[in-house]
């Protein structure tokens, strides 16, 4: 049975082109600086998001993490979503690697932050209180893209109360494909940007974290702190290099299956949440751990969650939204 992986766009495979071009990648000693495709990953995305430098690193969380012990010194405080991949999924690195205190806000329905419950939840300049010293938004944000306007008024927001501001850009081309605008129409306006390689973009492993060459320099003394220096690692590099140039326009083709599979759901009675990019929710409540196991057996892999969330990426194919819409409504008779 061909199994349908809807879980997350984390679980594709290296394509044969990719793989072809990991085998032939050119590599060194990266701790050393030597290694030409970790280089050229690195100068290519920081090109494209307009910024001076970057830095290649094993996975979103690590790039993440060294942004805000970056950006914040120990006692200091970043705000961020409720449900940001930063505060909510992220072991909570951030206050235990860096003492950095996060200041979660709720957050709107279409992803973003309001702006004046930001400015509530900054401390005043008063030594009972943590320092607030940067704002990290999220982008995709559970699927939604966050509109241009946004993030200007963010960008001033955060420049009028001298706050630094970072992009968790994990799915940023996600939401450049989906706008139909450039990476720096989004990236300009963020003091630093991490984007994810080994989600929609289906390279197997890494991210790139993305700012000025001193941001960047100091992140690369953090990267070795926390264990990220790597070495003849440009074989990873090169699957990166390849996403970019393969594999970024054809995010549409996921987008699309999603926005097809939220239509066939919404036929057959489901509530579904409007869809943007390549993620689907539709609310399952109570029968979430059924559909699971009823999906199982028919080759579709899921996670079980009241709001039920699925993923599509490059290895669902046209083919498997019927096989889906198939299981579902069974599913509905059963």
């Amino acid at each position: 049975m061909s199994l349908i992986d809807l879980r997350s766009d984390t679980v594709t495979q290296p394509t044969p082109g990719m793989r072809e071009a990991m085998l032939s990648a050119p590599t060194g000693d990266d701790v050393y600086g030597e290694d030409p495709t970790i280089r050229r990953l690195e100068q290519t995305l920081a090109a494209q998001l307009g910024m001076a430098a970057g830095l290649f690193v094993p996975s979103g969380t690590m790039s993440n993490l060294l942004a805000l012990m970056s950006h914040c010194e120990r006692g200091d405080e970043y705000i961020t979503g409720q449900l940001a991949h930063t505060y909510k999924y992220e072991a909570g690195g951030a206050a235990v690697l860096g003492s950095i205190q996060p200041q979660p806000v709720e957050m709107e329905a279409d992803g973003s932050l309001d702006l004046e419950r930001v400015a509530a939840a900054i401390k005043p300049d008063d030594f009972h209180f943590a320092r607030t010293r940067l704002l990290a938004l999220e982008n995709t944000m559970h699927g939604k893209v966050l509109p241009l306007t946004y993030l200007a008024e963010a960008r001033a927001f955060t420049r009028e109360r001298g706050l630094a501001l970072h992009l968790d850009g994990a799915r940023m081309f996600n939401a450049v494909v989906k706008l139909k605008c450039t990476p720096q129409d989004i990236s300009r306006h963020f003091d630093s940007v991490s984007v994810c390689l080994s989600k929609g973009l289906g390279a197997p492993v890494g991210s790139v974290l993305c700012g000025d060459e001193a941001f960047i320099a100091k992140a690369r003394r953090l990267r070795k702190m926390v264990g990220g220096g790597m070495r003849q690692a440009g074989v990873l590099a090169a699957a990166g290099l390849y996403a970019l140039e393969h594999q970024v326009q054809r995010l549409e083709h996921d987008h699309q299956r999603a926005l097809e599979i939220a239509k066939g759901l919404e036929a057959l009675g489901y509530v579904v949440e409007p869809v943007q990019t390549n993620m689907v929710y539709v609310q399952m409540g109570a029968r979430a751990g059924a559909l699971k196991a009823f999906c199982a057996q028919r080759g579709i892999i899921l996670t079980a969650a009241p709001r039920l969330r699925m993923v599509t990426h490059l290895d669902v194919l046209p083919e498997h939204v019927e096989s889906i819409l198939e299981s579902f409504a069974a599913f509905t008779r059963a």
